[in-house]
């Protein structure tokens, strides 16, 4: 008898036979939902058959005597992998790579060369025949007929297999490891029962009142309802800040699933603080045992990693491969993983084919990156039975670049350009004239109730010093992730009972953070930006008058180069030749993007090219969301129990304590990311204390507003 795994707690071996026959039924049953069942099966069942050669089974027996055997075992791959690209091509790869992570074709074959050449990989195989019955197809499997002529659909459909081989290969490990782990993976409620929790929280507020605003929520909310009976594909949810898309979309979200038969809602916003926020709500709704908020901060901040409770323990097993109704994520963490190449990260991608995925502000997805993102969205809705939904109130053009012109995109609200005359609670203010800092800062005192946004960190200090007032608030990537979430908990706390609040903030506070000011200063920046400032004003519409949205431009506000630069200056353009131009009429927005999208780069880092060669580890180093080059710095935020918690995680993670992933999620709430070359200065200057590759601990000062201070001009020259 040939074992897959050693001992587990119990005593007892892996038989080898039954963890290949459950991986290769799980990978089948989660390719069935995007098409190869029968492929899904034949690369479970191959994919250890290597460990039937004696070699590997001795290394087992050698591992249970000495338990602290740290040799790397013989392959266990190339067996499978041999089978694989004989009856079905480049699924070797998948086998390959369901340790270490995907590799290009090149690298696959010139390893098969070099395996074939091991007399153990032919025992392997003479042994799995003898051990499993129908082990080789009859003939050669059938890939789907659309990947043979396109090499970017073949590129996605190898991560989707892959995603499910690797899926179905932990959890039946798992499985024998730690059963009572695996069995705390069931207890989600199905989405019959989360609709039934929708309506009736939805009947609370829906429709109950008649002021102006509260009927075009409605409305927007029955016009999404109406959307989902539609086949699934893409949308766009065109909607202005503070129409209730937040509820409208989840709404559809459900309905159109279980119209569909879809499996799953996927929301993706772009920044944490957003998701947290996104997250409250559904769990308001939904309760917590069904809606899985996964981020790099998850947890961390509320003390979950040490919290055993069955559903904290869920929502941990729940984020490994998205096995939940409801995911609130963040749009790094969805395109990373679907242009990755690591098994831990492509673990989830199976559970994205036949489920709803909503872009909540996609107009802050990267332009450098759009016609790779574009493409893994149109190859799931075209070949994975997904839908997904653009969700914003500055629709980005996207049918601008060449490639995607015929998206078809449906709008699901088809008049939405009524609702932004409906619901126009800002009057703007072009200052033509520069003004300084001093000049904006009476500007902001003018109101008890008001926000700056500014462009760049440096120009967010400035702000603050000439204002003078120790009670402002200040919000940007200077502060910790725990930090900024507490300050915008206070300025909301302000704001309701009406005492004298001003913040000043870079561009972090816009994009869906939901505040509500009377007054709202903006830089002159992107047209998209300034739109989204604008909904941090009167959102509510409980002025008597229209809110203040004044744009100013600063004598000294520089901006960051590239993209941001660019960006301001096509607004500038625009603005400058419209007789009067009305932010509050879409059509504007519109316009702003197709001439930046045909200004700038979409596939800046010839993603795509890389695809085509189906080289997944080029195409991982490529496609990073966040473009700076900055390591993070653990600084001392907190109440004194905190920081003890925090010096106590450092220092386990400086000793090597097994376990630093998760040692590391502890840490995010108090991480500021440094550019590369600052923190090599403070380094220098015994500012920064290493603790861990690209984790280090700040030593320098720490202000309770202004959080990180530092003396280096790169570092609060970033825009956030």
């Amino acid at each position: 008898m040939a074992f897959a795994h050693s001992r587990n707690a119990q005593g007892v071996r892996h038989d080898l036979v039954i963890h290949l026959t459950r991986v290769a039924a799980s990978a089948a049953d989660f390719a069935q939902h995007f098409g190869p069942r029968e492929l899904g099966y034949y690369v479970g069942i191959w994919h250890d058959i290597g460990k039937f050669a004696d070699a590997f089974q001795r290394y087992l027996d050698a591992c249970e005597v000495e338990t602290e055997h740290q040799a790397r075992g013989p392959d266990h791959k190339a067996a499978g992998a041999k089978l694989a690209a004989e009856h079905g091509g480049l699924a070797g790869l998948v086998i390959q790579g369901h340790h270490g992570g995907l590799r290009s074709p090149e690298e696959f074959r010139n390893w098969l060369a070099e395996k074939e050449q091991n007399p153990s990989l032919k025992e392997a195989l003479t042994n799995a025949k003898l051990a499993i019955k129908g082990l080789v197809p009859t003939g050669r499997l059938h890939l789907p007929e659309y990947i043979e002529s396109d090499s970017l659909a073949a590129e996605f459909f190898l991560r989707m297999l892959f995603s499910a081989l690797v899926d179905a290969d932990y959890l039946d490990t798992e499985l024998h490891f730690d059963p009572q782990r695996s069995s705390l993976r069931t207890g989600a409620l199905p989405l019959e029962t989360l609709w039934a929790r929708f309506q009736a929280d939805q009947a609370r507020i829906s429709g109950r009142s008649d002021d102006v605003l509260s009927r075009a929520r409605h409305e927007i909310y029955e016009g999404c309802l109406a959307a989902a009976d539609h086949a699934p594909g893409f949308f766009r949810l065109t909607v202005p800040t503070g129409g209730g898309k937040t509820r409208a979309v989840m709404g559809f979200g459900l309905r159109h699933a279980l119209r569909h038969g879809l499996r799953r809602v996927v929301v993706a916003v772009p920044f944490i603080s957003i998701t947290e926020q996104t997250a409250d709500v559904y769990r308001g709704i939904f309760g917590g045992d069904s809606v899985l908020e996964h981020h790099s901060a998850v947890g961390a901040a509320r003390g979950d990693a040490e919290d055993f409770s069955e559903r904290a323990v869920w929502s941990r097993l729940a984020a490994e491969n998205w096995d939940a109704p409801i995911v609130v994520t963040t749009a790094v963490q969805l395109f990373e993983s679907l242009f990755a190449n690591s098994t831990h990260q492509a673990r989830k991608l199976h559970r994205l084919a036949r489920s709803v995925i909503v872009l909540d502000e996609a107009q802050a997805l990267p332009l450098r990156l759009l016609t790779p993102i574009l493409d893994v969205l149109r190859q799931l809705c075209r070949h994975y039975g997904t839908t997904v939904v653009i969700s914003t109130a500055t629709q980005p053009a996207f049918e601008t670049i060449a490639e995607f012109a015929h998206l078809g995109a449906r709008e699901m609200l088809p008049d939405h350009a009524r609702f932004f005359r409906l619901l126009n609670r800002v009057a703007y203010e072009w200052r033509k004239e520069p003004v300084d800092w001093v000049e904006c800062a009476q500007i902001l005192a003018s109101s008890a109730q008001s926000l700056t946004v500014v462009n760049t960190k440096a120009a967010a200090l400035a702000l603050l010093d000439a204002l003078g007032d120790q009670d402002a608030f200040h919000l940007s990537t200077l502060l910790c992730g725990a930090h900024r979430s507490a300050v915008i908990q206070a300025v909301r706390r302000r704001l309701a009972s009406g005492q004298p609040c001003r913040l000043i903030s870079t561009q972090i506070v816009e994009a869906g953070v939901d505040l509500d000011f009377p007054l709202v200063i903006r830089a002159m920046g992107p047209l998209d930006a300034i739109i989204q400032a604008a909904g941090r004003c009167n959102r509510e519409g409980k002025l008597p008058e229209k809110g203040r949205l004044v744009v100013i431009r600063p004598k000294d506000g520089r901006l960051p180069r590239g993209f941001y630069r660019t960006a301001t200056d096509v607004s500038e353009a625009l603005l400058g030749s419209a007789a009067n131009p009305d932010p509050n009429d879409p059509s504007l927005a519109r316009a702003y993007f197709r001439r930046l999208l045909m200004t700038l780069p979409v596939d800046r880092e010839k993603i795509q090219e890389y695809r085509r060669r189906l080289d997944y580890p080029k195409v991982a180093a490529l496609f990073r969301m966040i473009d700076d080059h900055t390591e993070a710095v653990v600084v001392p935020y907190g109440s004194p129990e905190e920081q003890r918690r925090t010096r106590n995680v450092l220092e386990r993670l400086r000793r090597g304590t097994p376990g630093g992933r998760g040692l590391t999620r502890l840490l995010q709430p108090y991480l500021v990311p440094v550019r590369t070359h600052a923190a090599n200065n403070y380094r220098s200057k015994g500012l920064i204390k290493e603790v861990a590759p690209g984790i280090g601990e700040w030593l320098g000062e720490y202000d309770r507003v202004r959080g990180l201070v530092a003396d280096d001009p790169a570092l609060t020259d970033l825009i956030v």
